[in-house]
């Protein structure tokens, strides 16, 4: 009998297994697993001007340490605080705004992602100091977000008025910045300082009339001083830049910036007008002909320090006083020349150039002179 009835209740235990198993069955839909970023634990927050500036790193990683395929989205809550209190998990959390995953990068900034969230009137109008508590979540799909960031709030204060006749000229290794005091300044002015930013821009074609550029990389702090001059020594020629200097006050721990304003910013576009220095240690030699080889003035002088040297020129002149002619038919790239065109008998006097790749060409050297022998160099 067991011979018989073995097979059958084989089968009807693996049906049992089927229907207990459900999607266990090979081909049948498994559900997709959840995705979520692990919480953000650097925000931090502060007033900048009439705003405040959020600052955090973007989460590259799950919870399950997978690496982030895409860019997360990104959800910014905000509370008012009472006076004297900190945000907590209780604070009345308001959803302000949502950057979905395609648009975080607008707001990256050396490799951080950077939010100003624009004061309201009403933000004002509360007592100095009162606080607004910010916190982020971000999401890689609809179903779940991440935890929830660290809790953070600023202090609100009223906005120092901006600095005044904002000036930029060009020197060979500088940019020169300088401005006016604000015209009203703030109640604590003894400790006033003032932050410069730049921001590398393009200037656009059909908006040259009125000075519009379209900025690439976001403004970069360069520095910060209680004079009214600084000195950007951190620039190429050939591109153009937006400086933009602000006031900052303090209040107690905090600070506080003014605003960007057109008193406060300039736009500029150094070119290379600076030649190099001449060379010097010309020296020469007059080269006698012989069977094997025809007679010359052999030139050398010392290797220019220029850092954007593109080479030397020579002039040669029958007269002391006077520059002469350039004979070599290309630039040098090197701080030597022959003359073979030099003719015996004849006085000559030489000086070189050297020109750098912009095209400028520095003064000439000391001149040295060398008398040809009758019957030599050639």
């Amino acid at each position: 009998m067991k011979r018989h009835f073995a097979p059958l209740a084989l089968l009807l235990f693996g049906v049992a297994c089927l229907v207990l198993t459900g999607c266990a069955a090979p081909g049948d839909p498994t559900p997709a697993r959840q995705i979520i970023p692990v919480a953000i634990t650097d925000l931090s927050a502060r007033q900048s001007g009439s705003s405040v500036l959020l600052t955090f790193s973007l989460p590259r990683q799950s919870t399950d340490r997978e690496t982030l395929e895409e860019s997360p989205g990104i959800e910014i809550y905000r509370a008012m605080l009472p006076a004297g209190s900190l945000p907590d998990r209780k604070t009345p959390w308001r959803l302000a705004y949502t950057i979905p995953p395609e648009r975080t990068d607008f707001y990256l900034n050396s490799g951080h992602i950077e939010f100003r969230d624009p004061l309201a009137p009403e933000d004002f109008s509360r007592p100095a100091g009162a606080r607004l508590a910010y916190m982020v979540r971000t999401r890689a799909s609809k179903r779940r977000a991440s935890d929830d960031s660290n809790l953070v709030a600023a202090g609100i204060y009223p906005v120092p008025e901006g600095p005044v006749d904002f000036h930029a000229s060009v020197a060979e290794h500088a940019i020169l910045l300088s401005w006016s005091k604000p015209a009203t300044p703030d109640a604590g002015a003894a400790a006033v300082e003032y932050r410069v930013y730049r921001a590398e821009v393009e200037i656009l074609p059909d908006a040259q009339p009125s000075g519009k550029v379209e900025s690439k990389p976001p403004a970069m702090l360069l520095g910060s001083t209680a004079a009214t001059e600084f000195q950007d020594v951190q620039f190429e020629f050939g591109h153009s830049y937006l400086y933009n200097v602000h006031t900052a006050v303090p209040y107690g721990a905090d600070s506080v910036e003014s605003n960007d304003s057109p008193s406060s910013s300039v736009v500029v576009t150094p070119r290379d007008t600076f030649p190099p220095a001449a060379p010097v240690g010309l020296e020469a030699a007059a080269i006698l002909a012989t069977t094997l080889a025809p007679g010359s003035v052999e030139l050398s002088w010392a290797i220019s320090p220029e850092a954007d040297l593109a080479g030397y020129h020579v002039y040669r002149s029958e007269q002391d006083n006077t520059p002469g002619v350039r004979i070599d038919l290309e630039m040098l790239s090197s701080p030597t020349f022959r003359d073979t065109m030099a003719v015996a008998g004849r006085h000559y006097s030489y000086r070189v150039s050297a020109v750098d790749r912009s095209g400028n060409e520095s003064s000439l050297s000391s001149a040295v002179a060398v008398d040809i022998a009758p019957g030599g160099p050639q």
